[in-house]
This record gives structure tokens, sequence and C-alpha cells, in this order.
């Protein structure tokens, strides 16, 4: 699991992979905080993703009806529906996404009582942007083989683990 760290310094990311492979990425992120919403858009953008947002946990369904997508973030205390009917939602269509859930609260009965549930990150708030960029880098690269054993990125199970160093 990612910690948060004491410091706020915002660094432009790492670039461990090329860009080329992050352009053809494609990233939802949902949020239900506006700023938040934006900035990660923002700083995922600069890295080098493609980007589409959602709102609540239904907005998000709703785009993942109509849209492919290569990884979700969510947080999971939303309006309409939470991160974790999100996810119950996803494994229930059979869609093969793999997910990171940045929460401010870990949702650790939800995932007791359905394992299959657990996302393949979890990052507890407040995370850098460090935090975040380091992890979407972790699950995709995972799931194009270039990062085999880094994480788990079928949307279900381990939490990946990291200090951050900033």
């Amino acid at each position: 699991m990612f910690s948060p760290s004491n410091s706020r310094e915002v660094q432009r990311p790492a670039q461990c992979f090329s860009t080329n492979l992050a352009l053809r990425q494609r990233i939802l992120v949902v949020e239900d905080d506006l700023l938040i919403r934006r900035l990660n858009r923002e700083m995922l953008i600069f890295s080098g993703y493609g980007m589409d947002t959602a709102k609540d946990g239904a907005d998000a369904w709703n785009k993942l009806q109509m849209n492919h997508y290569d990884l979700l973030v969510t947080d999971n205390d939303m309006p309409k529906l939470s991160g974790v009917g999100l996810l119950k939602k996803v494994h229930a269509a059979g869609l093969a996404l793999p997910v990171i859930m940045a929460t401010g609260k870990f949702p650790s009965k939800e995932y007791a009582c359905q394992p299959w549930l657990q996302p393949a990150v979890t990052l507890l708030k407040p995370c850098t942007f460090n935090e975040l960029v380091g992890a979407v880098q972790i699950v995709l690269l995972a799931i194009t083989g270039a990062g085999a054993g880094t994480a788990q990125a079928t949307g279900v199970g381990a939490q990946a683990a990291t200090t951050d160093s900033t």
C-alpha cells in the first residue's frame, strides 16, 4: 500500500517507459472532488496518458459502457455509486480492467467480505502526484508484460508497496 509522504513537493514523474506506450493507454479517473479530479487529470495528461474523468461511480459506469479504458482510477466515498459499488459492477460485467483505488478510508470490511473486489493498488489520500503516477506506471507496465510480476493487474489481488523518496 502506498502511504502518504510528508513531502508535498510536486516533481515531474520519472518516465520509466516510452511516451509512445503511454499515449496508447487510456485512463478513466473517477473522483467527486472537482479540484482533485482536475489535478489528477492534468498530471496524467502531462505524463502522456489519454484521459477521461467521471464525477461519481454512476457517471463512470456510463463511460465504461461506451469507451475502452486500460485502467480505472477511482475514489471510494462518492455520491450515487461508490468506488466499491463501481468495482462490483465492473466485476459482474466481466470487464478485465485493472483498478487503482485512491481513497481516504481503506474499505477493509468490503475487501474482507468480497476479496475479489480488491484493486491492483490502493492509494491512501492524501497521496502525491508521484505516488499516483508511479502506481499508474506499475499497473500499466504489468498489463503490457513489460513489468510482469511488478503488480497484479487483474483488478483482483495484491496492493503494491513502495516508499516515496521525494
